[in-house]
């Protein structure tokens, strides 16, 4: 049997004048979106700067940001540079995959804990910052994203917990029951399609044993969202969860249908499930920490960290 899933290290909370730094591990980001998004952070008092291939373009490849050693030159100099508190992923897309195993994860363990928040294909990085490093991240919306600026909830949510995270230890989804019960485990997930890409993969999780998996797609039809669901199942990667949070499956499909393939593959584990827990792609995403013990009650659709998500 797979070790379960065990608690991880928590990064500091912010404060005024922390210096945070907006990396694009991913996809291309136009510059004005950048540019908004770094008049937010500086309203909420931060001193955020912004990494020198984040406003790129591959030459040859226009659905990366940068080069992948350069992607990956960016977020390490974020990281390892004793002066930024956070490190703040602008966008998803694609492209950590081919950047990940770049990073010098020596160092990066060196530089010690921070501050990390993205999602989609963040992901995989995700993933990494917990295996290889041993530490917390952030799932909540990026600096440069739709949701970070047009969304208030998305935005106060966020903000809540990167400066007062003992206002928001229990994360209230408004969603149901799709299997009722109440479950203790560490929080991780993601995308579901990045954590079945994860798969067989250096470094890769053996199983969410001891887990609370948080699974959320985007534009992901209902039999590709069943394939990918059948390979977590037939990998193992499910072995002793011990519940499941659903987020939002925006341009899947009807919800019904996606609905469907959901309980038929995850209703058999007989651990509770949440649906519409509000983390992902859709409009106004929850911010989930990962790796923490917390509280899932599928029925009142809360969520509630053991403590604070950062220190």
């Amino acid at each position: 049997m797979s070790r379960p899933t065990r608690p991880l290290r928590r990064p500091t909370r912010l404060a005024a004048g922390a210096r945070v730094a907006v990396v694009a591990p991913s996809g291309p980001v136009p510059g004005e979106r950048i540019d908004a998004g770094v008049e937010v952070l500086r309203g909420w008092g931060l001193d955020p700067v912004v990494a020198p291939h984040a406003r790129g373009r591959h030459e040859r490849f226009g659905y990366l940001a940068a080069g992948d050693a350069d992607r990956a030159a960016d977020l390490q100099h974020a990281w390892c540079d004793p002066t930024v508190d956070a490190v703040l992923c602008a966008r998803g897309g694609y492209g950590v995959q081919r950047m990940v195993d770049l990073l010098d994860w020596d160092a990066m363990a060196a530089a010690g804990p921070k501050v990390f928040v993205g999602f989609s294909d963040i992901t995989a990085l995700h993933e990494a910052f917990a295996i290889r490093l041993g530490l917390a991240t952030l799932h909540g919306p990026m600096a440069a994203g739709v949701d970070f600026l047009e969304q208030a909830r998305a935005r106060d949510h966020l903000r809540a917990t990167l400066f007062a995270p003992e206002s928001v230890r229990t994360i209230a989804s408004g969603g149901s029951a799709m299997v009722p019960g109440r479950a203790h485990g560490v929080t991780l997930g993601g995308c579901l399609t990045l954590l079945t890409a994860e798969l067989g993969t250096p470094h890769a999780r053996a199983s969410a044993h001891g887990g609370l998996l948080c699974l959320e797609d985007v534009g992901e039809e209902p039999y590709r969202l069943d394939r990918a669901l059948t390979q977590l199942l037939r990998a193992g990667m499910l072995d002793g969860v011990r519940g499941v949070l659903l987020g939002s499956w925006e341009d899947c499909g009807p919800y019904d249908e996606v609905r469907a393939v959901l309980e038929d593959r995850l209703g058999g584990l007989g651990v509770p499930v949440a649906e519409e827990f509000g983390f992902g792609h859709g409009a106004g995403a929850l911010t989930i920490p990962f790796g923490l013990p917390a509280e899932l009650d599928a029925d009142a659709g809360t969520l509630t960290l053991d403590e604070p998500a950062l220190r």
